[in-house]
């Protein structure tokens, strides 16, 4: 048996989530149908991150086992000519019997991204969450509140079935580059929609409805109807997932950013 992960990068605003569903178009459905051609038997594959309908990647990590013997050129290459042109594997590597794409990762880090640009451009459309102008220096000093390990029960979806709500956010930063800004957060793992719900939380104080201790104020409150809205799907990218001791690729940042110049600031 082969063990392989491969790094995925997708649109998501054509699929219903990372997930296989049964009457719904997905990530994880469309992949496996591409692999299983290459591998000539059936391939089931896990993900680092179930990215919910309409979220993007750049770093997602899938692994799976197989009997097939391919080359790694077979799982890029092979793959890419067989995937539709909203999902990609951007690398290839032969891994442990013992790595699982989910299981094994010790951090995963998300960008989400606001464009507060006077006039909405239709080519960002499903990217970035268009806004008024936001002072994204606030939001960086609000969001140094969220770091450490902390009961994130007022950023959780109340869909969320995992047992517990604390979770340990490692770094966080808010960032501009010209008019997209740009929360960068990374965490041992993420409760269901945590990440947009802060985006949500931290978008009333870029726009100046809420102070900087609002956050903290928020989270000591554990109760999710507290932070407000949910920010829609559009703007939120998985970028990398951390694997100590693996010697995967290093995640890449939002295409946009990417396309900016705009690099790891932390």
């Amino acid at each position: 048996m082969m063990r392989i992960a491969l790094g995925i990068e997708y649109d998501g605003s054509g699929f219903s989530g990372f997930q296989w569903q049964a009457n719904a178009r997905s990530v994880q459905a469309t992949l496996e149908a591409a692999l299983s051609q290459i591998a000539a038997e059936p391939i089931r594959v896990a993900a680092a991150g179930r990215t919910d309908a309409g979220v993007h990647a750049t770093g997602q990590v899938i692994s799976f086992s197989c009997h097939a013997n391919r080359p790694l050129s077979a799982w890029l290459r092979g793959g890419n000519a067989l995937l539709p042109a909203d999902v990609k594997v951007v690398w290839a590597s032969e891994v442990g019997d013992d790595f699982h794409a989910r299981f094994s990762a010790v951090a995963r880090r998300y960008q989400y991204l606001y464009d507060d640009s006077a006039t909405a451009s239709p080519l960002l459309r499903r990217c970035v969450l268009p806004t008024a102008a936001l002072d994204d220096d606030a939001m960086h000093r609000a969001a140094q509140q969220l770091l450490g390990e902390h009961d994130f029960s007022t950023f959780r979806a109340a869909g969320c079935q995992s047992p517990t709500a604390h979770r340990c956010v490692h770094r966080v930063a808010v960032h501009r580059a010209q008019t997209l800004v740009e929360l960068d957060i990374t965490a041992n793992a993420f409760l269901l929609h945590m990440v947009r719900n802060i985006a949500g939380a931290l978008l009333r104080v870029g726009l100046r409805q809420a102070d900087e201790g609002w956050i903290g104020q928020i989270l000591a409150g554990r109760h999710r109807e507290l932070a407000g809205r949910t920010a829609p799907p559009d703007g939120l990218y998985l970028v990398d997932v951390h694997y100590p001791g693996a010697g995967l690729p290093a995640g890449r940042p939002a295409g946009l950013l990417r396309a900016l110049g705009n690099h790891d600031r932390f």
